[in-house]
């Protein structure tokens, strides 16, 4: 019974469902390059912090007057680190 009701759910395309199912995977995802940066260990799971580097980088885009070298520097530092972590 509960195989098929999963089975049903999944199977599911209506547009409400489908955009949950794909916001819940996005929000998965942001939390695990949370995860994957090492700030879960480095402030001992303490979410107000993360939440305030976030908040605080948040604030240096929206303050910013030329927003794009800051942009292209993290980019940099992220797919250097992706590199780094997939070994290649």
């Amino acid at each position: 019974m509960h195989r098929r009701a999963a089975k049903i759910a999944r199977e599911d395309k209506r547009d409400w469902v489908v955009q949950r199912r794909e916001r819940t995977r996005q929000l998965i995802e942001l939390g695990g390059l949370i995860v994957k940066a090492g700030l879960v260990d480095l402030v001992d799971d303490d979410r107000a912090v993360i939440f305030g580097i976030l908040v605080d980088a948040a604030a240096r885009l929206r303050g910013a007057e030329d927003r794009a070298p800051l942009i292209m520097l993290w980019q940099r530092r992220g797919r250097r680190a992706f590199d780094e972590s997939s070994g290649g």
